[in-house]
C-alpha cells in the first residue's frame, strides 16, 4: 500500500510541501533564519518513505493471525508489553518517532548563527518530549492497563500526586516524607561555630585521633544547598574528607528571603568565603588552609582569593575545584538562554537597578530550567509516573536534595549573569573589580586539582578545562564518568565508573584526553593522594568545635540549610 493512498491522507504528499514550506517561513521571520530548500526537499522525500514503512508495517501486524513479529520501538519510554502487544499504541508511537526525527533532522538542516540554531534545536526538542504519546492517559496502554487492573484506584492515586504537587508547587522526583535534613540526610556530626546572615559556617567532629594541622575549607554552589556533599555516610564527600584526617568546615548558604533581597556578588564575596577563611584561620590558628569549590561555589572561592591575591594575601594551601566554571567561553546548553536582551530584562525586573526595587530569582524558576534541560528523565517520566500511573517515586536522596530549591537575591543573579556568562570578564586580568580589587586569577599561586564530568551538561569538561592556563600554581586535571552531580558524588567502596588521567595539560583539551590513561573506579583517592601532603603534619584533633572566641552556636545542620524556597 502506497502512503499517499491511505484515506485521509490522499494528498500526503503536499501536506508534506505546504508542512516544509511554513516551518521554511517560520525560520525566516526569527532571525533570518533558513532551512536550505534542496534539505527541506530530501527530508520530506525520507518521511513520506519512512511514513509508508511504517503503516504498511503496522497495517500487516494488523491483519495477521498473530505470527507477525511486534513493533520494535527501541525507546525506553515505550519499552513496556503493552506498546509492541497494542497495534494502536505501536503504531501511534512509531509515527511519533518519525516524526520526532523529522523534525530534529529539520532543526539541524537550518542555516544561522551557532546560538539561534542551539536555541532552535532546544525548542524543538522541548516541544518533541512534550509531545511523547506516552504522556498522555488516552495514548499511553500501560497506563490504561494499569487503570483498568486497579479498577481506577491509579488514576485516583495519580489525581491525588498531583494535587500534592500543585501545592508543593513542583512535580515530585521521590518520595519527600522519607527524608528530612539532618535526620537521614546532612547526618555527618558537626556543630555550627560562626554565622553571620549569609552563612553558617559548620566544624565536623574529627574520626580519627589526629588530624592534618591545616585545616579544609568547602565552599559549595549558593544556587542549591551544601548537603550535596553529604546525603548519606556511605556517600558523603565531607564524610570521606573527615575520614581522611583533615579538619573540615564547610559553609551552609543561607536561603535569602526579602530580607537580603539587595545582596550584591560583592557581598557573597565579602561576607562570603573572605568571612569564612578568616573564621577558619582564626578557629584553627593556621596561616593556611586548604579549600575546595563546588560548582558556583568553585566560581565564588576562585574570584575571592584572586581577591586576596590583589591584597597580597595568600590564605590557601591548595585549591580544588569541582565542575566549576571561571572561563565561561563556552557553557553548553546554559548558553542557549544568555544574551543581552535576556540579561537586561532581568536586570530590570530583579537587578539592583530594577524600577520596583531589587528582588529574588525564585528557587522554583532554577530548579525548573535545570529540570527542562533533561525533560525526558527530570520531568516527564515523572508526569507519567506519578499522575497517569499514580505511583509514588521511589526514595532517592539526591533526587530529594535537587527538590530543595534555594532563592537568590536579583542584583547578585544579574551581576553574576553579566560578567561571567554574558562577557566572560572573569578570566581577563583586571577586568573586573570585586570589593574594590582588581581580580586576576593567575596571581593565585596555590596548587590546583582540577575535577570535571565528562557527560556534565551543566559544566561542559572542556569548559572545566580551560580553568588550567588562566591559574598560577601547579595543576592536575581529572575527568569523571557520569554527569554534574552523579561524577562528583562516587564513593570509591561503591566501585562505579572511572576516571581519565594525564599529567601532561596541552593546550586543547581533546589533546588531553587523547593522552589521557582511564582507571576503573572513583576520582576520590586520587583526589586523597594529592590533597594529603597538602595538608602538613599530624597534630591532636580538637577536643571541641571551635575555639574560646567561636563557640558552638548548634549542632549541624544548622538552621539555615532547613529554610524552604
Amino acid at each position: 500500500m502506497d502512503f499517499k493512498s491511505i484515506p485521509g491522507l490522499e494528498a500526503g504528499g503536499d501536506a508534506a510541501d505546504a508542512f516544509g514550506s511554513a516551518i521554511g517561513a517560520m525560520l525566516k521571520s526569527v532571525g533570518g533564519l533558513n532551512l536550505p530548500v534542496s534539505q527541506l526537499t530530501q527530508i520530506q522525500a525520507d518521511y513520506i518513505k519512512n511514513a509508508t514503512e511504517v503503516w504498511n508495517q503496522s497495517l500487516q501486524r494488523a491483519q495477521s493471525d498473530g505470527t507477525a513479529q511486534p513493533a520494535r520501538l527501541g525507546d525506553r519510554r515505550f519499552g513496556a508489553n503493552e506498546w509492541a502487544a497494542n497495534p494502536a499504541a505501536a503504531f501511534t508511537a512509531q509515527f511519533y518517532l518519525l516524526n520526532a526525527r523529522t523534525l530534529m533532522q529539520m532543526a539541524e538542516s537550518v542555516e544561522g548563527d551557532a546560538k539561534a540554531k542551539a536555541r532552535i534545536r532546544f525548542a524543538v526538542q522541548q516541544w518533541i518530549d512534550a509531545a511523547s504519546p506516552s504522556n498522555y492517559l488516552a495514548l499511553n496502554p500501560e497506563a490504561m492497563r494499569k487503570a483498568i487492573d486497579t479498577k481506577g484506584e491509579s488514576i485516583a492515586q495519580g489525581v491525588r500526586h498531583l494535587l500534592e504537587d500543585l501545592r508543593k508547587g513542583h512535580v515530585s522526583q521521590t518520595d519527600e516524607s522519607l527524608f528530612e535534613v539532618g535526620r537521614n540526610v546532612a547526618t555527618t556530626a558537626g556543630s555550627v561555630v560562626f554565622e553571620n546572615e549569609l552563612f553558617q559556617l559548620i566544624e565536623y567532629k574529627p574520626l580519627t585521633a589526629k588530624v592534618h594541622e591545616r585545616p579544609f575549607l568547602f565552599v559549595p554552589p549558593c544556587i542549591n544547598k551544601y548537603y550535596i556533599l553529604d546525603l548519606q555516610p556511605e556517600n558523603s564527600v565531607i564524610r570521606y574528607t573527615v575520614e581522611q584526617g583533615h579538619r573540615t568546615f564547610v559553609m551552609s548558604w543561607r536561603n535569602p528571603d526579602e530580607s537580603l533581597v539587595g545582596k550584591t556578588w560583592d557581598d557573597y564575596i565579602e561576607q562570603g568565603p573572605l568571612a569564612a577563611i578568616a573564621a577558619v584561620q582564626a578557629i584553627t590558628g593556621a596561616a593556611q588552609l586548604n579549600a575546595l569549590g563546588f560548582c558556583v561555589g568553585g566560581t565564588i572561592l576562585a574570584t575571592a582569593l584572586a581577591v586576596l591575591a590583589a591584597r597580597d594575601e595568600h590564605p590557601a594551601h591548595s585549591l580544588t575545584l569541582l565542575t566549576s566554571l571561571l572561563d565561561f567561553e563556552s557553557t553548553g546548553i546554559l548558553d542557549i538562554f544568555i544574551d543581552e536582551a535576556m540579561v537586561q530584562m532581568r536586570e530590570m525586573t530583579i537587578g539592583a537597578q530594577a524600577p520596583t526595587g531589587p528582588g529574588l530569582l525564585k528557587g522554583k524558576e532554577l530548579a525548573t530550567t535545570f529540570s527542562f534541560l533533561r525533560p525526558n528523565d527530570l520531568v516527564w517520566n515523572y508526569v507519567v509516573g506519578n499522575y497517569l500511573k499514580g505511583e509514588t517515586p521511589p526514595p532517592f536522596d539526591l533526587l530529594y536534595w535537587n527538590g530543595d530549591s534555594t532563592n537568590l537575591p536579583g542584583p547578585m543573579y544579574c551581576w553574576y549573569l553579566r560578567h561571567m556568562y554574558l562577557q566572560n570578564d572573569l578570566r581577563v586580568p583586571g577586568r573586573l573589580t570585586v570589593c574594590g580589587e582588581k581580580v586576576d586569577l593567575g596571581r593565585i599561586k596555590a596548587p590546583v586539582f582540577i575535577y570535571a564530568s565528562r557527560e556534565d551538561h551543566i559544566v561542559p569538561w572542556t569548559a572545566a578545562y580551560a580553568s588550567v592556563p588562566l591559574l598560577g600554581g601547579d595543576k592536575r586535571f581529572v575527568l569523571g564518568a557520569s554527569g554534574h552531580i552523579a561524577g562528583v558524588i562516587n564513593p570509591p567502596a561503591k566501585g562505579k565508573r572511572s576516571h581519565w588521567t594525564n599529567a601532561k595539560l596541552p593546550a586543547a583539551a581533546e589533546a588531553w584526553f587523547d593522552g589521557a590513561t582511564e582507571h576503573p573506579g572513583s576520582w576520590w583517592t586520587n583526589w586523597s593522594d594529592w590533597l594529603k601532603p597538602h595538608g602538613g603534619k599530624l597534630v591532636g584533633a580538637p577536643k571541641a568545635p571551635g575555639s574560646a572566641r567561636f563557640k558552638a552556636i548548634e549542632p549541624a545542620p544548622g538552621r539555615y540549610v532547613k529554610a524552604k524556597a
